[in-house]
């Protein structure tokens, strides 16, 4: 008996049936190494290109400092295990068990202390993009968002033989009918 033939009286009309939960254990999963920046293992869990939506969980390495980034949309980030903190705001490190949110348009540089002794375990929900520039010179280098980090994600599965590993994606946009 599923759940509407339960209580038809509580539910509403319209409800979304699962046959299965969506759901992915990054426990028992390799993680992709070195598909975003030197000494970061990221697991993919949710990548929707169609509305910028990018959810990860990343690894960083001690010692990783990223490019200089500004931030489209927003950023909810949290910390599992490890330390990290941004250029600047050397201050106000963060470690396991903190929350950070970014509004959009936030500008920063992320680091990884190098006396880390383990990896900064991280897991983070992004709308938007980053927009990185080269720390040193000012200049543009790119631009990461749910399509490049989708394509990179589907590339770094099958030159690193990941071929179990998955993600949860949302469907291509198109017309209710023609």
């Amino acid at each position: 008996m599923n759940v509407a033939e339960k209580a038809p009286s509580q539910i509403p009309e319209t409800f979304t049936h699962q046959d299965e939960l969506l759901t992915i254990d990054t426990n028992v999963s390799k993680f992709l190494e070195g598909l975003l920046h030197p000494g970061i293992k990221a697991h993919p869990l949710f990548l929707d290109p169609h509305n910028g939506v990018w959810v990860l969980r990343v690894k960083f390495a001690p010692g990783v400092t990223l490019p200089l980034h500004f931030h489209t949309g927003t950023v909810h980030l949290y910390t599992m295990s490890g330390c990290w903190y941004y250029t600047e705001y050397p201050e106000q490190k963060q470690t396991a068990g903190c929350y950070l949110y970014e509004p959009g348009g936030s500008v920063h540089q992320f680091n990884t202390p190098a006396d880390n002794t383990e990896d900064t375990d991280t897991f983070m929900i992004v709308t938007g993009a980053n927009v990185n520039f080269d720390t040193d010179s000012g200049q543009y280098m790119n631009m990461m968002d749910a399509g490049m980090i989708k394509a990179w994600s589907d590339q770094g599965i099958k030159e690193q033989g990941l071929d179990k590993m998955h993600y949860i994606t949302a469907p291509v946009p198109g017309y209710s009918r023609r």
